[in-house]
């Protein structure tokens, strides 16, 4: 039986397809096309005509996928996150999809967003016995969840997404040294529920879930092996250190300069900025030195939870 799944991100919607025989998913197709719905629009909580038309220049060549592929309209799952789930005018952008292209969207909230979340890292291998602090870095919602391989302690989701951060903190390329004392204390302040959960639960290892992450070991790879990883390969182990280089370089250089970085692609080039930001501010705020990632996400965790 084929299925898709369709995440809905606010820069990126994802499209998956897969063929489950005896309960076991064999991807078929997979592919990423930026979209940018929150763009200009995300801090007023309104997805713009522009963005509208966007969307569905992406939605209209998922669904020629979709039939090329012989899904049936009962096995498409499309999920909208943060944008959507915020946005004044869901309705409206819900139904002129659903007309143009037959595309159902069920609208997630933050903690269905985090479950799903942590069943796609779990699913790639990222997660054993140790306490993981699981960050998934969308472009309207950072997902922070705890837990290891076997269950959740906590979860939660914050309207903190790049694409937030971007508008409002991000008012120079390069990036100012003032914007990123401002995004500090802005982490300080709206994340004091996480601050209480890691002094709980004490993580040892921060796990970044696809997006920003995918990139930072390309680069990584790109640095130190001259090629790309293996598309086969779910989990990664990224040193601190080849963090702390590639931050190093995203934080002082501009928009042109970044896209000449060997592993950089347009669909990161600007949202990685910020997104190193918080990543800096988790590792020293909260005293993990280990990072590990996972290229599963959201439409991996959907797809593992289907029967």
């Amino acid at each position: 039986m084929k299925q898709a799944i369709i995440d809905l991100g606010t820069n990126t919607f994802h499209l998956l397809i897969a063929d489950r025989q005896n309960g076991h998913p064999e991807t078929l197709f997979r592919e990423s096309r930026p979209a940018r719905i929150g763009q200009a629009g995300i801090n007023q909580g309104i997805i713009t005509e522009e963005g509208i038309g966007r969307a569905l220049d992406v939605l209209t060549y998922f669904r020629q996928k979709l039939d090329e592929f012989g899904v049936s309209d009962e096995q498409v799952l499309a999920t909208g996150t943060s944008a959507i789930r915020v946005a004044r005018n869901q309705a409206e952008f819900i139904e002129r999809v659903r007309q143009q292209t037959r595309i159902p969207i069920r609208v997630l909230s933050g903690d269905q967003e985090a479950e799903y979340i942590y069943q796609g890292v779990r699913a790639a291998g990222a997660l054993s016995d140790q306490t993981a602090l699981i960050i998934d870095i969308g472009g309207g919602s950072v997902e922070f969840i705890l837990g290891n391989q076997s269950r959740i302690f906590w979860k939660q989701s914050f309207e903190i997404g790049g694409q937030r951060l971007r508008e409002r903190f991000m008012t120079a390329d390069p990036i100012s040294a003032g914007s990123i004392r401002r995004l500090t204390d802005y982490f300080q302040e709206q994340l004091l529920s996480l601050a209480n959960a890691v002094h709980q639960y004490q993580p040892t290892v921060l796990v970044g879930s696809s997006g920003s992450f995918d990139t930072l070991i390309d680069m990584y790879y790109m640095h130190e092996k001259g090629r790309l990883p293996d598309l086969d390969q779910t989990s990664f182990t990224l040193p601190v250190a080849e963090f702390y280089r590639a931050y190093s370089l995203l934080t002082t250089r501009n928009h042109d300069e970044r896209m000449q970085l060997p592993g950089m692609i347009e669909l990161r080039v600007d949202m990685i900025v910020v997104a190193v930001c918080l990543i800096d501010f988790v590792l020293k705020q909260y005293a993990i030195n280990q990072i590990r990632t996972s290229t599963y996400s959201l439409k991996e965790g959907i797809l593992s939870s289907l029967d």
